[in-house]
Parts: structure tokens; sequence; C-alpha cells
């Protein structure tokens, strides 16, 4: 087992810089224009060659009221009459894709997200989980993951077994906080009842797994009332929770503007908080994944982090890393082989390409030989919070401390002040560092000096 994160004030001080999350590598500021379909049905056609399995990921972007806080790409409407619409050209761009894969490709994974998913009629649900089943291999043995984003306020018993009936068996439910005053500055009002009605159909009717999302940071939070959300939660046995640092960016996200920058807790106030949240999590059995996730020791993700096969994508910590990644609806984003490609993040424009029987490809990037280095060097770091050079030499046919030879006194420094030991053959994360692996993949990342840091949230 790994050994527990240690909290280090000091270290965290030095280290709480903007940075990427490393869903990927290259980041997604790296992507541009100048890739587009041609690209994306090259990458199908070798994933069709090489027989390998997917990974499906639907975005729904509807929600029919606005969290401040919120930085996804939604559309805010009352109006459920949207959605019919977009189900058609979504539809439209399954069978594109689809038929450029071999239908023995199986999903694995599959994942709905948003946007709230359930904005969706129950009719409008089962037509595009039919659709899905009919252009994709969909596994009908339960064995796959497949997940959905759960907003308490818009599900319910009925809702729950609906879901469990077309294949999900995995739910992760947004809570971000439980008090009212909280609720009421970022305009998301959920009670404790609303929440654990939707846990407990989802355990009677079997789901394998329920992750919830919190978020510390927002207006009205104090160290004290965020501990007593926490505590509900545990109380209510996720077998995952992400715990997530709230990035004020009014400038980048409008429905931010609506939030009074008085009411955030202060620097000091944001790491009690986390101080806090940890303690409580590990002391409740929790084991600490990375990157803000916490499960249980009987969790996959805990398992495979274990046995060092934990892999990271856009859909964050998964056992699915060896998968195709195909994002499908508006600014979804694919991974398929050394291929990044994002659909449009307008929601006309989407509609409109597919309306012309074209996908809405607007950017990307294809890995080069460096990238796919890199890449592998962040996902070991990110993942197992170690790195075997020799495992990367044998890969790549390099000699790591010369390729890398620039980046050592770097990583010198980083292991005097006991973020990392840093040995002849290996790069560990110590537990004071774990908190901060991020910083430590961010000196392999060969385009961050280029970037404009604001577009990033903190470490911590």
């Amino acid at each position: 087992m790994l050994d527990a994160i240690r909290w280090d004030s000091d270290l965290i001080r030095r280290y709480d810089l903007a940075g990427p999350r490393y869903t990927s590598y290259p980041t997604a500021v790296q992507f541009h224009g100048q890739v587009g379909t041609f690209d994306l049905f090259h990458a199908l056609r070798d994933s069709r060659k090489a027989q390998r399995p997917l990974s499906l990921y639907v975005h729904v972007p509807f929600c029919a009221n606005i969290c401040y806080y919120c930085a996804c790409n939604k559309v805010i409407t009352k109006d459920r009459g949207r959605a019919q619409p977009y189900l058609q050209r979504l539809e439209q761009e399954i069978q594109l894709i689809a038929c450029h894969l071999d239908p023995a490709q199986t999903v694995e994974q599959l994942h709905f997200g948003g946007g709230t998913p359930t904005f969706l009629s129950h009719d409008e649900l089962r037509q595009l989980m039919a659709h899905l089943r009919k252009h994709f291999n969909l596994l009908n043995d339960d064995s796959g993951d497949y997940g959905i984003e759960i907003d308490p306020r818009e599900a319910d018993w009925s809702t729950m077994g609906l879901l469990r009936e077309l294949g999900f068996n995995r739910v992760s439910i947004g809570l971000q906080d439980l008090d009212p005053a909280v609720q009421r500055a970022v305009n998301r009002l959920q009670s404790l009842e609303e929440t654990r009605a939707v846990i407990d159909a989802a355990r009677t009717l079997q789901f394998r797994s329920i992750n919830i999302d919190l978020i510390y940071g927002l207006p009205k939070q104090t160290p004290d009332n965020f501990a007593r959300t926490v505590e509900e939660v545990i109380s209510l046995q996720p077998d995952r929770l992400s715990v997530f640092n709230y990035a004020h960016l009014p400038e980048r996200f409008m429905p931010q503007r609506r939030i009074n920058s008085s009411d955030l807790p202060s620097p000091a106030h944001k790491l009690e908080m986390l101080q806090r949240t940890i303690e409580q999590l590990t002391a409740a059995g929790y084991r600490y994944i990375g990157m803000d996730h916490f499960a249980l020791p009987d969790d996959e993700l805990a398992i495979a982090q274990e046995e060092h096969t934990l892999q990271r994508n856009f859909q964050g910590y998964t056992t699915h890393g060896h998968c195709d990644l195909i994002g499908l609806g508006v600014s979804a984003i694919s991974q398929i082989g050394d291929l990044y490609c994002q659909n449009s993040s307008d929601l006309t424009a989407y509609q409109n390409s597919l309306a012309s029987a074209q996908l809405a490809t607007s950017r990307g990037l294809v890995c080069n030989a460096d990238d796919r280095l890199r890449r592998a060097v962040i996902q070991q770091l990110i993942c197992n919070f170690k790195l075997e050079f020799a495992e990367i030499e044998q890969q790549f046919n390099i000699d790591f401390q010369g390729y890398f030879g620039a980046l050592w006194p770097q990583l010198q420094g980083m292991a005097e002040d006991g973020l990392i030991r840093l040995e002849r053959e290996r790069i560990e994360v110590l537990p004071a560092g774990r908190l901060l692996v991020r910083s430590a993949c961010m000196v392999f990342d060969a385009y961050l000096e280029q970037q404009n840091r604001q577009r990033f949230s903190r470490v911590i």
C-alpha cells in the first residue's frame, strides 16, 4: 500500500502554482485548427485495424438552472424541447463515427457528462442508448464501466431505475456543499435528503460504484462548515470522492461574475479546508489516489494504483486508458492513438456541421515522438507517484538522464525540498509531495513556458 500523504505547509506554499491538470499531454491549450475530420478518419481507421477497445464520452450540455461556480460547456434553458434537435445531430455523429470502426470493437467504458444528462426525458434517454447500441458494440453483461453524471435535483427513483435498465452501473453525483448559505451563494439549493434518496436508489438497484463531487473554496465556506459537509458525505459511504479546488476565473467564465469575491474564503482557510478534509477522509478509510481523488481501498482505482495499471485521460483517473476515447457531442474531446481532437464548443456550429452531414471537429493535435515520451513520463508520475527510468528508456530507446539533462537542476531542487526522491534509476514522489504531483509533472512539460498560466487553476 502507498504511504499516506503527509501535509507540509511550507512545501505547499512554495509549490502551489498554477498549472495543468494533465488529463492529457500535450494539454488542450495546445490544440490548433489545423486538425480536422481527415485526421479523425485516419485515426479511426488505425483504431479499426488495431481492433482497440473503445471508451465513449457523450456530452449533454443542457441544464435547467445555472450554478455560478460552473466552468463546464453548458446551455441553460427551461425549454426541454431544445434537447430533441440536439439529439438528432448527436445521432448523426454517432452514425458517422461508427461506420469507420469495426463492430467487433467493444465499448469497455461509457460516460454521459454535461451539463445535466438527466435533463433528457426518459424516452430521450432510451432513444439515445438504443442508437448507441445499434451502432457500437456495447456490452450486455454488466461488465463494462458505464457511468453517468447525476444532479439529484433532476433524478428520482424512476430515473435511477431507468438508468440501471439501460445498462448504467456507475453514477457520479454533484453535491459540492451542503451548507444552505453556500448553496444560495452559488445558486444550487440541494438538500442532503435529495442526495441520499438518489444514493439509496443506486444501492438498491445495485449500481456498482457511486462517486460524489465536492468543491472547496466556494463563497461563504468556512473550515468548520465544510468539515460538516465532509462528515455528512462520509456517512453516505460513496466508493469514490472528488474534492476539487474552486478556481475563481470570472474573466473566463461568465457565471462566476455573479459570485461576490469578498465572500470567497482566504487562501489560508482554503488550505485548512483541504487539510481537514484529507484528515477526515483518511480516518474514514479512504485512499488518496491523486489530483483531488479519493477512493475506498477495494475500489478499482485504488487496486489499479497498487498494481501500477492506473492511467489518466480526459475522463480523469481510469482503468481504461488502453481504450481509444471517442468524444460525442458539442465540445467533446477524443483521444485516438496519437490524435487528440475536439468538436466545436458552440452549440449552433456543432449542429450546423452535422446538419450538413459533416463532423464538427474544430481543433486538435497529433502527438510527435517527444510528446509521446513526455506523456508517458507524466502518466507514471501522476498515476503511480513513481517513475522507473529503465522502463522509459526501453520503451523509447533513449538515455533518460541524457534526454532530460537540462531538467536535472529543477529535479534536484525538488529533491532537496522533500517533494521527490531523485535516484540514479528513478524518481519517487514523496508523501509530502503527493498533493503537489502536478508540480513534478510540470517540470517535464515542454510547452509550459510558452503558455499563459492564468489559463490554469492552482495546484492546491
